[in-house]
Order: C-alpha cells, then sequence, then structure tokens
C-alpha cells in the first residue's frame, strides 16, 4: 500500500516555499488504489461524524483555500459528500458586502463557526483578508500584518472550545490551473464558471505564493494546522483531505465513545426511574380500590 504523502505546518515561523513542493501524487500511487482507499476512508468519516454529533464535545472546522481552479468545490462535493448533512454546513466568502465591511474582518467568519457535533466547511475563507487585500493592495500594509495575529488568536479561541481545526492549501502547478481554466471553456456544463477575473489573477501568480506563504507560515499551530496537499491530481486531492479528517477525528474516537457510552447509561437510568414511578403509580391506584 502506497504511502499517503503530504506537507504539513504545524509550528509558527517555520519557513514555507511552495515552489518546493510537488503538486503531483507520489510515485508508485494509483488511481485506483487512491479511489478504492477513498472509499473505506468516507466511510470510516461518516462513522466517526455520526460520533462527534451525539457526544457533542467537539466541532470541526475545514478551511479550504487555493488558487482559482484548484479544486475547493471538487473537494466539497466528493469529501464532504461522505458525510451526514445533518451535521455539515458550507459557506463561501467571497467579496465582503456592505454590512461585513462596517464590522471587523472576522466578524463574518466566526459566525459560522461550527456549533458542537457539527462541520463547518469554508470554501474561501477569513485568509482571504491577508492574500486578496495584501496582493491588491486593498488595506495598508500595517493593518493586514496584525490580521496575521487576529487569526491565530481567533482559531486559539476555537481550539480551546473544543473546535478542531483544519486548513488545506490545495497545491497546483501554474501550467495545471490553465488547463483547467481552458476546460471550463470548452465544456457546456462548466462554462458557467467562467470569469475573467480567474485570468487577470495570473498575473499575480508569484506575488499570491509570497502571500500564501507567509500566511502558512504565520498563523500554523499544533491545534490549527495546515495541510499543503498535492492538488495536480483530482482523485488523490480528495484521499489526502479525507485521511487527513479521518486522521485528526480519530484521536477524539475514545472520547465521544465514553461520552456515548455515559449518555446511554444516564437515559437508562432515568428510564428505569420512570417505569419505576409508574409502577409505583399502578400499584397504588390498586390499592385504593
Amino acid at each position: 500500500m502506497s504511502k499517503i504523502l503530504k506537507t504539513v505546518f504545524d509550528e509558527p515561523g517555520k519557513k514555507v516555499r511552495l515552489n518546493d513542493i510537488s503538486a503531483q501524487p507520489p510515485k508508485g500511487m494509483t488511481r485506483d488504489e487512491a479511489e478504492k482507499r477513498f472509499v473505506a476512508l468516507g466511510k470510516e468519516l461518516f462513522d466517526l461524524q455520526d460520533a462527534m454529533f451525539g457526544a457533542k464535545v467537539n466541532s470541526v472546522m475545514v478551511v479550504l483555500q487555493g488558487r482559482d481552479g484548484a479544486g475547493k468545490d471538487g473537494t466539497i462535493k466528493h469529501v464532504v459528500g461522505c458525510l451526514n448533512p445533518r451535521g455539515v454546513s458550507v459557506v463561501s466568502f467571497g467579496v465582503p458586502t456592505t454590512e461585513e465591511r462596517e464590522h471587523d474582518f472576522l466578524w463574518r467568519v466566526h459566525r459560522h463557526a461550527p456549533r458542537r457535533g457539527e462541520f463547518s466547511i469554508f470554501n474561501r475563507s477569513h485568509y482571504e483578508d491577508v492574500l486578496v487585500v495584501r496582493v491588491h493592495d486593498l488595506a495598508p500594509k500595517r493593518l493586514w500584518k496584525e490580521r496575521f495575529g487576529h487569526i491565530a488568536d481567533f482559531e486559539e479561541l476555537l481550539a480551546e472550545h473544543g473546535t478542531i481545526v483544519l486548513k488545506y492549501f490545495l497545491h497546483i502547478t501554474k501550467v495545471e490551473q490553465e488547463q483547467r481554466l481552458r476546460e471550463r471553456e470548452q465544456a457546456a456544463e462548466t462554462a458557467w464558471k467562467l470569469n475573467p477575473n480567474d485570468w487577470k489573477e495570473r498575473d499575480y501568480w508569484d506575488e499570491y505564493t509570497g502571500a500564501y506563504e507567509d500566511a502558512i507560515s504565520r498563523t500554523a499551530a499544533s491545534h490549527a494546522p495546515w495541510i499543503i496537499v498535492p492538488a495536480n491530481a483530482k482523485w488523490y486531492r480528495n484521499l489526502v483531505i479525507a485521511e487527513s479528517i479521518v486522521g485528526a477525528l480519530r484521536d477524539h474516537k475514545k472520547n465521544w465513545e465514553h461520552r456515548l457510552s455515559e449518555m446511554g447509561k444516564a437515559g437508562k437510568a432515568g428510564l428505569a426511574a420512570y417505569r419505576a414511578q409508574r409502577a409505583a403509580g399502578r400499584n397504588a391506584k390498586k390499592k385504593g380500590r
């Protein structure tokens, strides 16, 4: 069985060089093997989510970041498709609305943080305020630089309250991005995704590379790691993310099972007390006849 390769940054300050990280699947990994493993992981993910939903001790916030065409929507379709929609919300963060601009930059994000037992999937996120804002000079440097600290504090706060924070950068090459954007033009079913801005943003490839590297380096933490996902092959991207989420949830499985067991005992005790009380009432009525 081939090893699943990914690059994890879980300590702040470590230098990130995206150009040194492969966007391709590792040698020896085949699509057939990856898809079989993905199916097995999907079933496990569903069961883990079910335990988390019942225990209501933790929640999960999945942050998906990447360049245009990197596969954020595809990840949601395939990986999130393994989850029970009962406990999942998917939020896409686009250009801030007038109301959102009148609040601090984290206001629109914090309100979508997951409740205990639930998943929140962010298609883009609060990181846009240190990426797009930086690249296009939409705010003074002194302002967006301060946001790294605010983001780190925000994610630490969520983690302290039981949220499992997982952040993914979907890593594709410039050549792969061009191919995907051209495919959108040629396929009628994806033409609706066409946006001239996707091509305009390619002119800032290097600027975005620097912005992503800084964002990852400055906000990586053990409680909020960044996972660099080789995403040139969609099937491998799906496998890496599914494996990563399952791995993070497995660490909590025993705690959730213990919690569910205690809840079951309490429920049974309550039911036994109710039945005993009801039986006593019936006996009292019989004696009173």
